[in-house]
């Protein structure tokens, strides 16, 4: 039997998986995985500047490609401390990745060693396993078991910690037999897409509610299918935004309080059934359940057993991969369509596609400063169908919900349930390793901008191009926007007089100059005529230097965008657009 270290079987492992690409930080607890990835070759390493950003590349890197693990790899004690964000953010939105710490020897554990922490501990509320290694000739089962539980049931993130002497230790490990555990998914049975199918064919004004598990089973065509079959309309919601073409003559828009469209939530509204596919019914898409749930029958199909009746009880649920799903579904419909036995909706998706047209928000304003609809607007036209958005929160990610257009799955790229601020950044640089080719471009305010700017760092030393648009009011609006409730204005000021910056007075941060230190190019914008220009000059110099762009704009200061308590009580702040120049880009998907 071959001896190797315990690292060495570790990093077999790795490459037996599949794995090709790890982010991370160095460091003396971990030295001896680097070592042994040293030896090995095959796996590209990305030198993260923080460890969490570590964690949000790997992010990136999942969510980008069907079956992708990223890995993030660091030291003991901060080091995965500060990959515990990460973990969050994976394990709220259902995204596997690895995260492998260092730890100190085993002997050591209960002596208070520099940086010894008990990080699967303190990892484990936000993982499917966190476990300290204890014996080196447990490391090739753990790494297995880690693959099996993140790609099984509901995915999510697992932390291995490996202490010293275990990675140093030698054991028998034949890694050419090595083979993956086979992944498990429940799947519904024929009887149960059929009652589901029934209830919706019951129903006068059926929708299909499409969450991100429908984009985690690589199942968007099968979505689309089906719902072009039964004729029935698509609202998905922002993990699901991509699963069906914005374009799509049965896109109803999205529903809900922030990232949502106005004829989304009308149609929702309007609906008397709800088919909910890989969805969790998040607070942010249903606002007040007594508003959402009235007079709707409910159908609920989730990966996750204890999903279902989590938020509230469905008159139906189905334990379901939503791919699993979607196939007997599609099946069923397409029997049911030859046998002339599907209810024929075409009236209500003809008064969904004009709340489509008559309740577009306004996007084409001419203010100086820049509103911020029409900073989406350009998006629109200068980044074309292909093109990966990467956001996390705050009133940027918001008005990106409301105003960008999305075509393809996984081209919506957001850190939906924990929404760290700073995630941005370095998810993008995870999905640029992920898809070199793409075109890649980061949403993000100044502030989410400010919490990991130092990632940028690592777009340049390492070639990896896109585009940071940063919508700048250095005003902290969502934040402020809390505060509302409780009269007050407090602690949320970023802005200064900035002395060595002519024209940038009271926006304080000279992002521009911060982005050029870090080894990357950056425009600022001021006026809306310049916007276009400025990302087509972004698009040539990141063809030219192969490093990340960023597009400083300069908004209004007090930026107000449409958001509510529920479905039926959104503010908006802004006349609709009533005629086609008002929102040029939305009108232009229109049929």
């Amino acid at each position: 039997m071959p001896r190797m270290t315990a690292a060495d079987a570790a990093v077999a492992i790795l490459a037996r998986e599949g794995v090709t690409c790890a982010f991370g930080v160095p460091g003396a607890a971990i030295n001896p995985l680097y070592a042994a990835l040293r030896r090995a070759g095959g796996i590209d390493h990305v030198l993260a500047r923080h460890v969490e950003g570590a964690s949000h590349m790997a992010e990136g890197y999942t969510r980008t490609r069907a079956g992708n693990i990223g890995v993030c790899i660091g030291t003991s004690g901060p080091a995965g401390t500060d990959m515990v964000t990460g973990l969050y953010s994976a394990s709220a939105d259902s995204i596997p990745i690895l995260c492998i710490t260092g730890q100190a020897p085993v002997a050591r554990l209960h002596k208070e060693e520099f940086q010894a922490v008990d990080i699967s501990a303190i990892a484990g509320p936000v993982t499917k396993m966190a476990v300290t290694v204890l014996e080196a000739a447990q490391v090739p089962g753990t790494f297995q078991k880690a693959f099996h539980l993140m790609r099984s049931g509901r995915p999510g993130p697992v932390l291995i910690d490996l202490p010293f002497d275990v990675q140093m230790a030698e054991i028998e490990f034949d890694v050419e037999t090595y083979a993956p555990l086979p992944a498990y998914r429940p799947a519904a049975t024929r009887e149960q897409a059929a009652k589901a199918l029934d209830m919706l064919q019951a129903a006068a004004t059926p929708v299909i509610v499409a969450g991100g598990g429908i984009i985690n089973a690589d199942a968007s065509a099968l979505l689309v299918e089906l719902a072009e079959i039964l004729g029935v309309p698509v609202v998905p919601t922002l993990m699901g935004w991509g699963a069906i073409p914005d374009d799509h003559r049965l896109m109803a828009g999205m529903a809900g309080l922030q990232t949502a469209h106005q004829y989304g939530n009308a149609t929702m509204l309007a609906s008397d059934f709800v088919l909910g596919i890989g969805n969790r019914w998040a607070n942010r898409h249903t606002g007040g359940l007594d508003v959402y749930r009235r007079g709707r029958t409910f159908v609920h199909v989730d990966i996750e057993p204890t999903q279902i009746g989590r938020v509230f009880p469905p008159d139906y649920g189905i334990v379901s991969d939503a791919g699993a799903a979607l196939e007997l579904l599609v099946e069923l419909a397409r029997e049911r369509r030859d046998a002339g036995r599907l209810r024929d909706y075409a009236a209500w998706v003809e008064d969904c596609v004009k709340r489509k047209h008559t309740m577009l928000r306004r996007t084409h304003f001419d203010d100086v400063p820049i509103k911020p609809q029409r900073v989406y607007e350009e998006m629109n036209l200068a980044f074309g169908r292909d093109t990966r958005y990467v956001s996390t929160i705050g009133l940027s990610q918001i008005a990106g919900g409301q105003f960008l257009h999305v075509f393809k799955p996984r081209h919506w790229i957001n850190a939906g349930q924990a929404g760290p601020l700073g995630w941005t950044l370095p998810a993008a640089l995870g999905v640029c390793m992920a898809d070199p080719a793409a075109t890649v471009v980061a949403l993000s305010g100044d502030y989410d901008f400010q919490f990991m700017l130092e990632e940028m760092a690592v777009g340049a030393q390492f070639h990896l191009p896109y585009v940071h648009v940063v919508v700048n009011n250095s005003y902290l609006g969502l934040i402020r926007q809390s505060q509302r409730g409780f009269d007050m204005d407090y602690c949320v000021q970023l802005s200064f007089e900035n002395i060595n910056t002519p024209g940038l007075g009271g926006y304080g941060v000279d992002h521009v100059k911060v982005a050029e230190g870090l080894g990357c190019k950056a425009l600022r914008v001021e006026r809306p005529a310049d916007l276009q220009p400025a990302f087509d000059q972004a698009k040539k110099l990141m063809a030219e230097f192969r490093v990340p762009v960023l597009v400083e704009v300069l908004l209004e200061r007090v930026t107000n965008i449409s958001m509510g308590t529920e479905l039926d009580n959104v503010v908006e702040f802004e006349e609709l657009a009533t005629l086609d120049e008002h929102a040029p880009t939305a009108i232009a998907l229109l049929d």
